[in-house]
C-alpha cells in the first residue's frame, strides 16, 4: 500500500478537502496548531494515520470527522 503522505509531502492532506469539513483556513490553522500539540504531548491520535508529524496527524483526523472545529475552538 503507498502512503499518501510520503508521496504528495505538504500537499497531503489536500487543503480543499479539509476546508469541505472546515469554513476557514483561519479556524483549520488555529484547530490543527492546537489538535498537533495535543498529540505531540500524549503520542495518541483517534484514527490511524499515514502522516508521522504531529500537524499532518491532526490534519487527517479533522479531514476523517473525529475532531470537530468550533467557534470556541478559535478563542
Amino acid at each position: 500500500m503507498e502512503n499518501r503522505a510520503k508521496k504528495y509531502g505538504m500537499r497531503y492532506p489536500s487543503i480543499d478537502k479539509l476546508l469541505d469539513v472546515v469554513d476557514s483556513k483561519y479556524k483549520l490553522a488555529i484547530a490543527s496548531a492546537k489538535r498537533a500539540k495535543e498529540i505531540s504531548e500524549t503520542d495518541h491520535t483517534l484514527i490511524v494515520t499515514e502522516c508521522y508529524k504531529s500537524v499532518g496527524r491532526a490534519l487527517e483526523e479533522i479531514r476523517e470527522g473525529e475532531v470537530k472545529v468550533t467557534e470556541t475552538d478559535i478563542d
